[in-house]
Parts: C-alpha cells; sequence; structure tokens
C-alpha cells in the first residue's frame, strides 16, 4: 500500500511540473493564435491556426501579433521600423527614399485589375510623424484594400507586440514557415 501511494506522489509531482513548464513555454515562449478576418490575404486566411515566437525580436516584413485594444489583438506585416521613413507611391513602397519588393503581395497584385493595390501615402500623411518613432513600428496588412491598420490606427508599440508568426499548422495542407 506504502508502495503504491508513493508512485501515485510521483505520477502527481511529474504531472504538475509537466503542466508548469507547459504553461511556462506556453506564456514565455510561444503561443498559438488564430487568424481572425481576411486582412492578411492573400498569405493568410480568416480560421488560420500559427505558432507566435515570442523570443525574437521583429525585424522589417516580419509577420507580427500585436495588442491593438484591450480585447483584441492584430496581425500585420512590419513594414516600417524605428527612424524609417515610409512612403507609398505608384504601388511600390519606398523605405528611407529607396524601393523594396514586397514579393509577398505580388500574387495579390496580379488580381488587382481596378487601380493599385496600396493606395499611395507618406508616413507624414497618416501618422503625422516624419519618421517611425522610436520604440515603435509601421506595420501593414498584405490585403491593404481591406485592412486596419497603421494607416488608421497609428504606429505600433514594441511593448505591444506578443510575437513574431514563426509557423503555420492548420489548415493541414498549408502546414510550414510563415513568410
Amino acid at each position: 500500500m506504502a508502495s503504491q501511494k508513493k508512485e501515485s506522489w510521483e505520477w502527481l509531482k511529474a504531472l504538475a511540473v509537466a503542466l508548469i513548464l507547459a504553461g511556462a513555454i506556453r506564456y514565455f515562449l510561444f503561443a498559438p493564435i488564430v487568424v481572425d478576418g481576411e486582412s492578411m490575404m492573400p498569405t493568410l486566411h480568416n480560421r488560420d491556426r500559427l505558432v507566435v515566437n515570442k523570443m525574437d525580436k521583429p525585424e522589417r516584413f516580419d509577420i507580427v501579433v500585436f495588442k491593438a485594444t484591450e480585447t483584441k489583438d492584430y496581425i500585420k506585416r512590419v513594414i516600417g521600423l524605428p527612424g524609417d521613413k515610409i512612403e507609398y507611391k505608384n504601388d511600390t513602397l519606398y523605405v528611407n527614399g529607396k524601393p523594396l519588393k514586397e514579393k509577398y503581395l505580388d500574387p495579390y497584385k496580379k488580381q488587382t485589375k481596378d487601380g493599385n493595390l496600396t493606395y499611395d501615402f507618406t508616413l507624414y500623411e497618416v501618422t503625422g510623424k516624419q519618421t517611425v518613432p522610436k520604440g515603435k513600428v509601421f506595420v501593414l496588412g498584405d490585403n491593404r484594400r481591406h485592412s486596419s491598420d497603421s494607416r488608421n490606427i497609428g504606429t505600433v508599440d514594441m511593448d505591444d507586440i506578443i510575437g513574431k508568426a514563426s509557423v503555420k499548422f492548420w489548415p493541414i495542407n498549408d502546414i510550414g514557415v510563415v513568410k
């Protein structure tokens, strides 16, 4: 009887440690998220499921999840980093005066027959700032015509970024690294 009690206690301790480790990993390192909406199409679709990496610092063109409101998280692509001057002209992104390719938008641009995918704007026109402020990023959804992003909500504080989308695990036929 004593050995059975000891074995049960060992199993309980092992289970408790496993739950604590799982909670710590989810809270500090990785978290699952579900895409809500179509603002990241064609890259991500409504109801896609992703793993968010909370350890990496976001870089330009990374897809990040951030706290948009008290109850809502958004998923968008980082376009501008602190100190960057951002401009869109003739469907081309200019960062600090230099044009940058956005290959992830090519499929969507090919489908767009009635004008540009991204309307012309400067960072100053949409935020009132000449450059992206220190500690903030400028984000856009890939579905530029149907996205609430930094053009509407302003720049995003780095402290509000939950993490970087790293792996899509649902639907099964789309499993892979998020680009």
